[in-house]
C-alpha cells in the first residue's frame, strides 16, 4: 500500500551531490516541494522546465509505504 511519495535530488542526473529529499502524501505535494527546492538550492526556475524534463523528473518520484 502506498501511503506517500518521495523524491531524492541525488537521483537526478547531475545532482548526485545534493542531499535533499522530500516525502509527501501526494505527488502534487512532491512536485511543489521539488520546484521550491530547485529554486532555492539550485537557482532554477521550474517554469523553464520543458515537457521532457518534467517527464524525466516524474520517473524519479517513487511511492513509499509509511
Amino acid at each position: 500500500m502506498t501511503d506517500a511519495y518521495s523524491y531524492a535530488c541525488r537521483d537526478c542526473e547531475g545532482m548526485e551531490d545534493c542531499p535533499a529529499s522530500v516525502t509527501a502524501e501526494t505527488t502534487e505535494e512532491v512536485w511543489k516541494l521539488m520546484e521550491l527546492h530547485a529554486q532555492i538550492a539550485h537557482g532554477e526556475d521550474p517554469a523553464d522546465w520543458d515537457q521532457a524534463t518534467r517527464e524525466y523528473l516524474a520517473t524519479l518520484i517513487r511511492p513509499v509505504a509509511v
